[in-house]
C-alpha cells in the first residue's frame, strides 16, 4: 500500500482544482535510477492506466505505481510540507536504508 498524509490530500487537491483536471486523473509514482543515493522518486497527474499497475486508494486519493515501483515503495507514505522552510511533496519511506540531503534520492 502507498498512503497518503492529510497534507498531501490537500496539495494533490488544490493542484487538481487549479490545473482544471478531471475526475479521472490520479497521481503517479515510480521509482527510478539517479540522484545522490541512486534512486529517485517520481511524481506526476495522469489518467491512463497501464496493465502491470499497482492501483491504492487512501485518504480519498487514488495513487498508481508500476510493480518495480511498488517494490521499494511498499508501506511509504506520501506527505507535503508548505511554508518557508518546507520541502513540498515527500516521501516517508520505511524501506529507505539512507536519503540524500536534499531527500530527493533514497537507496535501500
Amino acid at each position: 500500500m502507498v498512503f497518503v498524509a492529510d497534507s498531501a490530500k490537500e496539495k494533490i487537491n488544490e493542484l487538481i482544482t487549479k490545473q482544471g483536471l478531471g475526475g479521472d486523473y490520479f497521481i503517479r509514482v515510480s521509482v527510478t535510477s539517479g540522484g545522490c543515493s541512486g534512486l529517485t522518486y517520481n511524481l506526476d497527474f495522469d489518467n491512463e492506466s497501464k496493465p502491470n499497475d499497482q492501483v491504492f486508494e487512501d485518504n480519498g486519493i487514488k495513487v498508481v505505481t508500476d510493480l518495480r515501483s511498488f517494490l521499494y515503495l511498499c508501506n511509504t507514505t506520501l506527505e507535503f510540507s508548505g511554508g518557508l522552510n518546507g520541502k513540498g511533496f515527500y516521501f516517508n519511506n520505511p524501506n529507505a536504508s539512507r536519503t540524500c540531503g536534499c531527500g530527493e534520492s533514497f537507496a535501500v
